[in-house]
C-alpha cells in the first residue's frame, strides 16, 4: 500500500498512533527554531517524493511534547522509522540526502 504523499505531512498527536500502524512510516521529529531540522526539511521532502512507497511525516516536538516524551526524542533532529507501529530504527542528527537514501532502501523490499 503506498504512502499516497507527495511530501512529508505534518501529524499531530491525535493522527500518531494510526499514521505508524501504516507499513513503512519515517517520522520526522523537529522545531522550528532548530537549524539541522531546517536543513533536514528538503532532504525528507526528496525522499518522501523518491520513495512514494514509504509514509513520511513530521511532529513539532514543540506542538507535541507528549509524543517526544513517549519515544524519548532528547535531541531533534531525530528521525524514527516505524514498521507495522513498531519502532525499527532511529537517527539522531543531521545526515546527507545519500546517508539517509541508504538507510531507507534497507526498508524496501
Amino acid at each position: 500500500m503506498p504512502g499516497n504523499n507527495e511530501k512529508a505531512v505534518e501529524i499531530s498527536a491525535n493522527e500518531f498512533e494510526s499514521t505508524i500502524s501504516q507499513p513503512l512510516v519515517v517520522i520526522d521529529f523537529y522545531a522550528e527554531w532548530c537549524m539541522p531540522c531546517l536543513m533536514m526539511a528538503p532532504i525528507i521532502e526528496e525522499m518522501a517524493e523518491k520513495f512514494p512507497e514509504i509514509k513520511f511525516a513530521k511532529i513539532n516536538v514543540d506542538d507535541n511534547s507528549e509524543i517526544s516524551r513517549k519515544f524519548k526524542v532528547m535531541s531533534i533532529p531525530t528521525i524514527i522509522f516505524f514498521k507495522q507501529g513498531k519502532e525499527v530504527e532511529r537517527i539522531t542528527g543531521s545526515l546527507s540526502s545519500e546517508q539517509l537514501e541508504e538507510k531507507l532502501k534497507v526498508y524496501i523490499k
